[in-house]
């Protein structure tokens, strides 16, 4: 049973959690930030179960860099997955780290109702949706309207 106190779980309970963030930790060790020296890695999982990673990537020049929660999306669309049941999102940081403004509509690109793990070194994390990231967000069914 997980341990809940102010909507930060302590320990999920639950295998693929557990797994998508240890996997999130594990790619987090690969990013290249020599610039910020804050080192991110995602795990993202698909619909049907399979796990693709992203780290951060820096460049000297800052925006040709790319988030390790974009890097894992591109790495799951160029493999042919579309629609994600949950991401998880680790640093180096006291802090729940949450996902830039980009990462975010990027997120939203596939959906507004699959779920963010923001993490901590210890284990512990915060769920939210992508919706609750990103409100009164623009997705691909208001190029409908």
């Amino acid at each position: 049973m997980a341990d809940m106190q102010d909507g930060v779980t302590q320990r999920s309970g639950c295998d693929w959690i557990d797994e998508l963030i240890r996997k999130s930790r594990e790619a987090k060790q690969f990013a290249y930030c020599p610039y910020s020296k804050f080192p991110v890695g995602a795990a993202l999982l698909t619909l049907d179960g399979k796990v693709f990673t992203g780290c951060n990537m820096e460049n000297a020049c800052s925006t040709l860099g790319i988030c390790a929660e974009r890097n894992a999306i591109s790495t799951a669309i160029s493999n042919g997955h579309r629609k994600f049941k949950a991401i998880a999102i680790a640093s180096d940081s006291a802090e729940f780290i949450s996902p830039c403004g980009g990462c975010r509509q990027v997120m939203r690109e596939f959906g507004a109702d699959w779920d963010v793990y923001l993490t901590k070194p210890d284990g512990s994390y915060r769920k939210m949706s992508v919706k609750e990231t990103l409100p009164v967000s623009f997705g691909p069914d208001d190029l409908k309207n």
